[in-house]
């Protein structure tokens, strides 16, 4: 099994997109035996405050895990409720990606 965390801290549509066509891509070269992690913190909440795009549906119905960072939220004023109802909120994004790191995971950051 391929396990890889993502980290995405950027709001440009442009970067979400190309971070999320890398995702589809992946899947698609690794196939079942992949498990992601796709951490946004910072601006890059962007991926689970704005409506969902076909891209981030169709890698969500692939296995996806969507992770929010709740220190982002607290900064922002944003309560989970506010998010993409498939996110899953860790108490802080960087530490997710430290952990996952450690407990073996790829990163990415593209």
């Amino acid at each position: 099994m391929h396990r890889t965390v993502v980290h995405l801290n950027d709001a440009d549509p442009t970067k979400i997109q190309t971070v999320l066509q890398n995702l589809t891509n992946l899947y698609t070269a690794l196939g079942p035996d992949l498990r992601v992690e796709l951490v946004a913190h910072g601006p890059g909440i962007a991926v689970a405050t704005e409506p969902a795009g076909e891209l981030l549906t169709g890698l969500l119905e692939s296995g996806l895990q969507l992770c929010v960072c709740q220190n982002t939220l607290t900064a922002r004023g944003l309560t989970p409720d506010r998010i993409h109802p498939q996110a899953t909120v860790v108490p802080s994004g960087v530490a997710q990606l430290v952990i996952r790191q450690s407990e073996g995971w790829s990163y990415l950051h593209p």
